[in-house]
């Protein structure tokens, strides 16, 4: 049941997303499961999913921006995102609000162009930014709240991936992949 309720609820997003030019997601709890491993000398080590690294070269790939805006700090996080050439990568971040306008108006999108990914209370301010607000299946109860998709899969266990899916499946791009496949890294 809950499926089709998902489906239905995707259905009736497709034309937004047909709009998507700017893909913003949160680090902690969405492309990594949340945990934060710290060594015996103080180093921060998290886990990130490879299908979530193919989701973002796949929207790059398309030309849709990608950014990372985090109130984690880490030289993880920055090293993920030099090794998929993210540009836009925000950390130690408290109010992501103001980081978003200013990186739309750089880029000169709009709201409706832009979707956010995350999972918490200090992702629900991002709200009024955005055409689409996307949590994975395992979001803190505030924030699924806020969302307007859920996703099937967890942080950290390819939910990224899962909305890289449904966003080129509405802008009629995975034909092409599905049929050529992929030859680059992830």
């Amino acid at each position: 049941m809950l499926n089709i309720f998902r489906n239905i609820k995707y259905f009736f997003l497709k034309d937004k997303l047909r709009n998507i030019q700017l893909v913003v997601t949160d680090i902690d709890g969405v492309l990594t499961d949340g945990f934060i491993y710290i060594s015996d000398n103080g180093i921060q080590i998290r886990k990130f999913n490879v299908k979530d690294g193919l989701g973002i070269k796949l929207l790059q790939h398309f030309g849709i921006e990608v950014a990372f805006i985090s109130g984690g700090r880490g030289n993880c996080i920055i090293q993920r995102a030099n090794n998929l050439n993210v540009k836009h990568c925000f950390l130690d971040v408290k109010n992501k609000k103001e980081v978003l306008k200013k990186l739309q108006k750089q880029l000169n999108l709009s709201p409706n162009q832009t979707a956010y990914l995350g999972d918490d209370l200090n992702d629900i301010p991002i709200k009024n930014l955005v055409a689409i607000m996307i949590g994975p299946a395992d979001s803190a109860e505030a924030f699924r709240k806020t969302c307007d998709l859920i996703l099937e899969t967890p942080g950290g266990k390819g939910a990224f991936r899962e909305f890289v899916d449904k966003l080129l499946l509405s802008k009629n791009k995975s034909r092409l992949l599905i049929k050529n496949g992929w030859f680059e890294t992830n």
